[in-house]
């Protein structure tokens, strides 16, 4: 198993959830977060004034998935999430040694 962490733009999210949808993967936590990578934040400029802003909102997708899903996965996201422009975002994966669904107890893949 292996856990998938995603940051991406926020309003891609629907465009990502669709995605993971269309190949069978159902299941994901986002939480709000925020950051910078390359871009280094932005400047904006509100009523006159300049003013910098350092860390830009994101989401970050958490989704468990079996090992013969991981490829499937990124595809999806990548494609769903990409805009071409700076800040798009990464996608990070993880090894998951295990995983319980509390309310049957069943372990491992079939508790994904």
């Amino acid at each position: 198993m292996k856990l998938v962490v995603a940051i991406i733009k926020p309003f891609k999210l629907d465009d990502v959830r669709e995605a993971l949808h269309d190949i069978d993967v159902h299941g994901m936590t986002v939480t709000e977060s925020k950051g910078f990578g390359r871009q280094k934040g932005h400047t904006e400029i509100y009523r006159g004034a300049e003013y910098s802003i350092e860390f830009l909102p994101k989401l970050r997708l958490e989704i468990a998935v079996a090992d013969e899903q991981v490829e499937g996965v990124i595809e999806a996201i990548s494609s769903a999430a990409k805009t071409g422009k700076i800040g798009d975002g990464k996608i990070f994966i993880m090894p998951l040694e295990q995983a319980v669904r509390i309310r049957t107890e069943e372990s491992g893949d079939i508790a994904l």
